[in-house]
């Protein structure tokens, strides 16, 4: 069995590692076109599975990205949510990003696993500022940003399509 290391806890979930026999649950996140809506395209099978070695790379560079989120009571992955280093308008950032399979949507999983980054980010990885980038279209991500502490920052060109940036200070200091 692959290695399972968990990074974070809250009341009902779990944050781990990925590992690539996790493509089958993350699948039915990605791979949704309802959850994907903001993005060019749902995953491909073959997309997902890049997307879980990409994060298993970046655990080796940087010590985080993205982790599998854990439902604690079932016991299985219900999408994912971490921190990823970001590359935004030629400076680096840390995002908070997440996905939660569509049927347990606005039962606050998303806002509970972001929180738990917001303050990881802040003790373990000692940053200074967080952000998210959003589609202004997508609500459901701009309000978990919001109930994490987030305003918007700003508005860029990301991945070839506009987003907002959403973004938290350390001191909760206005931007």
């Amino acid at each position: 069995m692959q290695d399972r290391r968990i990074v974070l806890e809250t009341s009902r979930l779990q944050l781990r590692e990925f590992v690539s026999d996790d493509i089958d649950a993350l699948e039915k996140v990605l791979s949704d076109p309802i959850t994907m809506q903001h993005y060019p395209a749902p995953y491909s099978r073959q997309e997902v599975a890049d997307w879980i070695e990409r994060n298993r790379r970046r655990y080796q560079k940087d010590g985080h990205s993205l982790w599998a989120m854990i439902l604690k009571s079932s016991r299985e992955l219900i999408g994912d949510c971490g921190l990823a280093a970001q590359n935004v308008e030629g400076q680096n950032e840390i995002e908070i990003g997440y996905h939660v399979r569509r049927d347990l949507w606005k039962q606050g999983f998303a806002t509970e696993a972001a929180v738990a980054c917001r303050d990881y980010g802040f003790t373990k990885l000692k940053a200074e500022r967080l952000i998210s980038l959003i589609r202004a279209e997508n609500i459901p991500s701009r309000r978990v940003a919001e109930k994490n502490g987030m305003i918007i920052w700003k508005k860029v060109t990301w991945a070839n399509l506009p987003h907002l940036v959403y973004a938290i200070q350390r001191s909760n200091s206005s931007l």
